[in-house]
């Protein structure tokens, strides 16, 4: 026979990694549209940029971790800039998957959203990226780093504990489509700072030393994972 707290840690089991029903078509194109409008205009995309720095250093300190390499520590800062320092060997293939992660991470997390929301994991989504952010808070090492990953994750935890399902639908959509949508505009950024001389230390150009591949070629990589993962994610976000 099962016991009470076997019969809670079904439930909550079930309740997490179980599937939802689709949404309705028109909320999955409204939440893009809102993800979109946070994206584009310049004012709301200044603030919401900081979710992009969050994953984008949170790739960079995951791939550190994966490639063996001991991760210091990561600052986020209020002008939307970054920081992830790890220890090891200063060449080879740790370091360039852990470089080339910072860019291609927003994108690619997005594409994994959409997969887990095509296959109707909208509560599992939330969950996964709540324990992520718990997980980057250990490794946080400023105020601002950490009252950003904190907020973030609180309302991923809200959410997904005490929202309806509709609610929670919605927010995990707009969540999925802004991680499509607000991963393709960095790469751009960065292409028109390094045009006009700036940027001379960013990820592409620490690349391009690490393996003498000119630094636009590694910009061309984070446009195409960018563009790609878009593409595939609005499929699958758009066949429900």
């Amino acid at each position: 026979m099962y016991s009470t707290a076997d019969a809670g840690l079904a439930g909550l089991w079930d309740r997490v990694f179980g599937t939802q029903s689709a949404p309705e078509q028109w909320l999955v194109i409204a939440a893009g549209v809102v993800a979109l409008a946070v994206v584009v205009p310049h004012g709301a995309w200044r603030l919401a940029r900081n979710a992009i720095t969050i994953a984008h250093e949170g790739g960079h300190g995951l791939v550190a971790l994966l490639t063996g390499r001991r991760l210091d520590g990561i600052r986020l800062h209020s002008d939307t800039s970054g920081l992830t320092v790890s220890r090891g060997r200063p060449t080879g293939l740790g370091m360039i998957l852990t470089a080339a992660a910072g860019y291609t991470s927003p994108p690619l997390l997005g594409l994994g959203g959409a997969a887990l929301l095509s296959s109707g994991r909208i509560t599992a989504l939330l969950w996964i990226a709540t324990a992520l952010l718990v997980a980057m808070l250990v490794m946080i090492r400023n105020a601002y780093g950490a009252l950003t990953v904190v907020v973030t994750g609180g309302t991923f935890l809200l959410v997904s504990w005490l929202a309806e399902t509709d609610v929670q639908a919605a927010f995990a959509y707009a969540v999925v489509w802004f991680l499509l949508l607000g991963g393709v505009r960095p790469a751009f950024e960065l292409q028109a700072k390094r045009r006009h001389g700036g940027a001379g230390d960013s990820d592409a150009d620490q690349l391009s030393r690490l393996t003498h591949v000119p630094a636009g070629l590694w910009l061309f990589l984070f446009h195409a994972v960018s563009l790609c993962s878009l593409m595939g994610g609005a499929r699958w976000l758009l066949t429900v």
